[in-house]
């Protein structure tokens, strides 16, 4: 670790509650937002785009691509930073996996991205329709890459393990924030222990499928308790980081966050990150879990960015 500002803290702890300048987007130019909006409406899917309001959709969606939320619009989950609406889902659909497929297929992905809300009514937590999904994909696009982005399967190892034996390329589950934050970030039916373990146990099972994790910043986490959340997803072998800017979406109900960390910041915690194993990372006020996904894998393109 040769470059001296790795020594260095974060700098400027002091909150603020104005966007700083590094935060402003331009907004895409062209049609191909609406192409992909059409789309999805025609197709009648969801999108964690959409659902999470995140700032990248416009350039996502204009770029022809989307992250593809499964099993519904409506989570049993209640995360202090989500906008994604809480109650009682509706059944899965039996034809969500096609839908999506055909998504992908029409999109001409080469890097398929699946997420889904937390389904702690189901008794797989809907492990299943993942597992269709991947299934669907390959079918109608064998030469894509398939990346998921699951929720915990309310801790149960069978569940995690259709999805592990349906052989997705990438498999994300993001710890989102450092242990002393997690109740109050994600609520007290997720564990950080859990999180560490689920990792590890992908690649116990299949050591050829990367795994990847993602924090959220600027919610009070401290420069040390950061570095400690890199050592312990090391420990568990997780390959891939995304590091981002946390920005409360549009309700008050959420959480705020405590400052917005500048980009030379992200530079330094993604060198940190780098220098101890990590084979790949993306760090940045806009990188979220499936930023510019497809450059992970080897010989990838930036051919899928989360909305």
């Amino acid at each position: 670790m040769s470059d001296s500002s790795l020594t260095l803290p974060i700098v400027d702890p002091s909150p603020s509650r104005r966007l700083p300048p590094w935060l402003r987007r331009e907004l895409p130019r062209g049609n191909h937002d609406h192409f992909t909006g059409r789309l999805l409406k025609e197709l009648d899917l969801v999108t964690v785009c959409d659902e999470a309001r995140c700032p990248n959709r416009m350039e996502c969606y204009a770029r022809k691509t989307a992250t593809f939320m499964i099993l519904g619009d409506t989570c049993t989950r209640s995360c202090g930073f989500c906008s994604v609406a809480r109650g009682n889902p509706a059944p899965p659909s039996q034809d969500e996996p096609q839908r999506v497929a055909e998504a992908a297929r029409r999109l001409g992905l080469r890097h398929v991205v699946i997420t889904s809300v937390t389904r702690d009514d189901l008794p797989d937590g809907g492990a299943e329709q993942f597992v269709r999904c991947i299934e669907a994909v390959r079918d109608a696009l064998p030469s894509a890459a398939v990346e998921v982005l699951t929720p915990d399967f309310r801790f149960q190892p069978d569940a995690l393990d259709q999805v592990i034996d349906a052989a997705p390329d990438v498999f994300n589950h993001n710890v989102e924030t450092v242990p002393r934050l997690y109740r109050r970030v994600r609520g007290p039916q997720s564990e950080y222990r859990w999180t560490l373990e689920l990792l590890q146990r992908v690649k116990r099972r299949a050591p050829h499928i990367h795994t990847k994790s993602g924090l959220m910043l600027g919610l009070g986490e401290t420069f040390e308790e950061l570095l400690e959340v890199f050592a312990d997803l090391r420990r568990v072998e997780c390959d891939f980081l995304t590091l981002g800017q946390y920005l409360q979406p549009d309700t008050r109900r959420l959480l705020t966050p405590e400052r917005y960390l500048h980009p030379e910041e992200f530079a330094r915690l993604g060198r940190w990150a780098e220098a101890i194993g990590f084979r790949h990372v993306a760090s940045g006020p806009f990188v979220r879990s499936s930023y510019h996904a497809g450059e992970f894998l080897p010989g990838g393109e930036a051919s899928h960015t989360e909305g």
